[in-house]
């Protein structure tokens, strides 16, 4: 493998590599070295990063604020774990001026076991569970994002930017072709940069939001297509501050416009024949896919710190008329949580449309497959299919709030036996680590309300 390294880094002139690692929020951390550097630390494998970078908060700080995790989680000696890059993931950097790779790390223990709390292990051990089934799980996620004029000052709402016609985006212009062409530029450059690395979107519309955008991505496996999400959201910001914006994956970034999600479209393949099993000759829907959509419907509520990670996204799904807040599903039906897009046979499918873009792509794929796996496991039964529309109706099948949410997660046996519970463990103190630094935050809405009135 140290040779594979050698031969690409060679024949692309790579002067400088980035070590890549998503933490628990998705955020990537890692170290980067010039070349020579790189390969001596393949050779004597001494790629390090200290173990509490997979406890961090969204803050910067640590999930210990919370609790004291167990030994092999985090020793509070903050030792070392070890990054092992993986050559499928090596790529070019675009948007430096040198040559420059960043290749995405796996991280394992000294002991030469996974770490418990990397984002791809999760993901990975999700996926044994179906390899082990005879299945293989494809997935093709949609993600939404705002493009803003840049914010230096947090105190101040975000603004709508201004394209190339001069003017700010006014009304709603979804799927509005001149809208998108106002960022023509912008979007040129994603494309290009998308294609250097290998990253296989699709299309790109305009949503319900002022300068709100979404980037489909082709399907395929969900390991190779979460790492394409996770560099996406960094490829995006990088374009954008190039034509002086900010992009941003916020699940509600601003006042009075709609929220972002990253819908996830899911299907399994069996794997000695490569058929679609959620698809029945007789019933079109098959007993499979029934079992899978009840896992969803039973354990997405359970979930919600993983789909909804941050304080933020409960505006998102409570302060935005037309995100599907229930737990229902139907054939074409946008009102449910879970759509059926397609009846075809190659392309019979369950989208789980409850998700913010604010989320973890490696977590969040994984939370969605676990909670189908589930349903397989335990042949569970799905609701019957909701045909009617279920925007704006108030009552809720998810927890309306981070508190409750991580209450739901901590206490269900089948999520912590699945995922591991000390993984669980270390998730649910980060939420409460976050949300206690939140409310310590006095809004401008308390000033101008309770100041002078109570």
């Amino acid at each position: 493998m140290i040779e594979k390294f050698k031969k690409w880094l060679n024949n692309h002139s790579i002067t400088e590599v980035e070590c890549l690692i998503p933490d628990l929020g998705g955020i990537a951390r890692g170290k980067i070295l010039p070349t020579k550097k790189f390969i001596q630390g393949l050779e004597n494998d001494s790629h390090r990063l200290p173990q509490s970078v997979f406890i961090q908060t969204i803050l910067g700080g640590y999930a210990t604020e919370d609790e004291e995790l167990p030994v092999d989680v985090y020793n509070p000696t903050d030792i070392d774990v070890i990054l092992r890059p993986d050559f499928e993931t090596i790529r070019n950097v675009p948007w430096y001026d040198d040559p420059t790779a960043q290749v995405i790390c796996d991280a394992v223990n000294l002991n030469g076991s996974s770490v418990i709390n990397s984002s791809r292990s999760v993901l990975k051990k999700i996926l044994r569970l179906f390899d082990e089934m005879g299945y293989e799980p494809i997935v093709s996620p949609e993600v939404e994002f705002y493009l803003v004029k840049p914010n230096a000052d947090s105190d101040y709402p975000l603004e709508v930017p201004i394209g190339q016609s001069g003017r700010e985006e006014t009304g709603k212009q979804a799927f509005g072709i001149d809208a998108v062409n106002e960022f023509d530029n912008l979007f040129e450059d994603v494309y290009n940069f998308c294609e250097i690395q290998n990253i296989e979107i699709d299309t790109i519309n305009h949503e319900s939001g002022s300068a709100q955008m979404e980037i489909n991505f082709q399907h395929g496996n969900p390991l190779e297509l979460a790492d394409q999400v996770f560099l996406f959201k960094r490829t995006l910001r990088q374009a954008a501050i190039k034509h002086k914006l900010y992009a941003t994956f916020m699940a509600k970034p601003m006042e009075n416009q709609p929220g972002s999600s990253l819908h996830l479209h899911q299907s399994l393949i069996r794997k000695k024949n490569k058929k679609n099993v959620f698809f029945s000759k007789t019933s079109t829907i098959s007993n499979i896919m029934k079992n899978y959509i009840a896992g969803l419907q039973t354990f997405t509520p359970v979930l919600m710190p993983i789909h909804a990670p941050n304080i933020n996204s409960y505006r998102r799904l409570f302060a935005t008329w037309d995100v599907p807040r229930n737990t229902n599903w139907g054939l074409g039906n946008r009102s449910c949580g879970f759509r059926i897009p397609s009846n075809e046979e190659h392309s019979m499918r369950i989208e789980n449309r409850i998700s913010g873009a604010d989320t973890n792509p490696y977590l969040v794929f994984a939370a969605n497959l676990a909670a189908g796996y589930l349903g397989i496991k335990n042949k569970l039964k799905p609701t019957s299919e909701t045909k009617k529309s279920v925007f704006g109706k108030n009552k809720s099948s998810l927890p309306k709030n981070v508190e409750e949410a991580i209450s739901f997660f901590e206490k269900n046996e089948q999520i912590n036996e699945v995922f591991n519970q000390k993984f669980i463990r270390t998730i649910a103190a980060i939420r409460r680590v976050e949300n206690q630094a939140y409310l310590k935050v006095i809004s401008s809405w308390e000033r101008e309300y309770l100041l002078l009135n109570v």
